[in-house]
């Protein structure tokens, strides 16, 4: 089975976000992407199980997003 994971970065916080409209009850936090990554890897499981959809494997796709301001010298 697929899901897909939604990273976005908070600027105010300074955190990632994690959530997932394929996990219900997914919502995590890092201020690190990789180690949201490996966070979410180990909660899936978890609360697939509790939702009824244990599987022997799974595949995450992540999805991130950021948004910045550049501010042109001149």
């Amino acid at each position: 089975m697929e899901y897909k994971i939604k990273f976005i970065w908070d600027e105010e916080a300074g955190v990632w976000i994690a959530t997932s409209d394929d996990v219900p009850g997914l919502v995590l936090e890092s201020g690190s992407f990789d180690a949201l990554v490996e966070r979410v890897r180990y909660a899936i499981p978890e609360l697939l199980e509790l939702n009824s959809r244990k599987a022997s494997s799974y595949n995450l796709t992540f999805l991130s997003e950021r948004h910045d301001k550049v501010f042109a010298n001149g």
